[in-house]
């Protein structure tokens, strides 16, 4: 049974469902306009730990935990669980989902990484290798500034079309039926590499990917913007949104009626000084989780298209002088 689309795409006969999802995030993302929909919200943003990578696997520790408690499944009946973050040898993924003695497979996509999880748990179960998979990823505001940037202690300042880390982590249960959301298709994305350098402009590395990925999923399934009720990215922020609107336009595909960026929705940045939104892999995560899954369960959206974006750079790459590419991977949500 062929269920390949295009030149990059997935259609699933049997549309795995998400049966199960959760939420946990910080202070800062609580304060902000999602802050009552979220499962958890930490007022310690070191989780009851001594440092911050310890507090994020607590986080993925806390989210995939209270996604198996409404999903009402033990930890044995997950055949495989996808992981992932965005430190160094995933050592928030691997210290954070040791004790639960599931198989898993640590994945890096950096903050597209809840997309590329996603679409291997549901390959996985509409391949028929797994009743139940398990997808979890997260990110942290203190451990990426530390990894990726300059300590908190530096101070240094920040340029506007710089994001904001999300503190998260978002966890999903998926299976062949139970659920009123099923993933119907993916999309699978290219890197894409537009030679940008500033590391403080993630928005600008990750757009052409997303224009990529869009581009290719409607070439692919033959449809547009008009087939779906969102198409949602993971975090472009604000500088990255109009990239995104201009390169589709000049693609044949006008997304500017449809598209919003879970970077955008998580934070008022106005208020909290987020200049041009949210990013990170627990910023798609916990708003798919918190936000986009309720209104396709309750039907008020029948069909999403949903986009995470990663920038693909590491310390090494970056103090080298390399440019940053980009990653994203759709995957189509419908309500069942």
């Amino acid at each position: 049974m062929d269920q390949t689309q295009g030149r990059q795409s997935i259609c699933f006969q049997r549309a795995p469902h998400i049966v199960a999802t959760s939420s946990v995030v910080g202070k800062k993302e609580g304060e902000g306009p999602l802050g009552g929909v979220f499962s958890v919200v930490s007022q310690d943003d070191l989780f009851g730990e001594d440092c911050w990578e310890k507090a994020e696997s607590e986080m993925q520790r806390e989210a995939l935990t209270l996604a198996m408690q409404n999903a009402g499944i033990q930890r044995e009946k997950i055949r495989y669980l996808y992981g992932g973050d965005l430190l160094g040898q995933l050592i928030a993924t691997s210290f954070g989902l040791e004790s639960f003695e599931i198989p898993l497979f640590g994945i890096y996509g950096a903050c597209s990484t809840c997309g590329e999880a996603l679409a291997l748990a549901a390959m996985t179960v509409a391949g028929n290798y797994g009743d139940y998979t398990a997808a979890v990823t997260s990110s942290h505001f203190a451990s990426a500034e530390k990894q990726f940037r300059f300590p908190l202690a530096y101070g240094n300042q920040r340029p506007l079309s710089s994001t904001w880390t999300v503190t998260g982590s978002g966890a999903f249960i998926l299976g062949k039926s139970g659920g009123h959301v099923r993933v119907t298709g993916i999309t699978v994305g290219k890197v894409v590499d537009y030679g940008v350098q500033d590391s403080m402009n993630m928005g600008a590395c990750m757009a052409p990917a997303a224009s990529s990925t869009i581009a290719g999923h409607f070439q692919d399934f033959e449809n547009g913007p008009l087939e779906y009720d969102k198409i949602i990215t993971g975090d472009l922020g604000y500088v990255g949104q109009e990239i995104l609107i201009d390169l589709l336009k000049k693609e044949g595909y006008d997304i500017s009626q449809k598209h919003m960026d879970c970077g955008i929705e998580i934070y008022d940045r106005e208020r909290q000084d987020t200049h041009s939104g949210g990013s990170g892999c627990g910023c798609s995560a916990t708003v798919l989780s918190a936000l986009i899954l309720p209104k396709l369960e309750k039907g008020i959206w029948k069909r999403v298209l949903f986009v995470p974006t990663g920038a693909l750079m590491s310390p090494v790459s970056f103090n080298e002088g390399q440019s940053v590419p980009g990653i994203a991977h759709g995957i189509v949500l419908e309500h069942c």
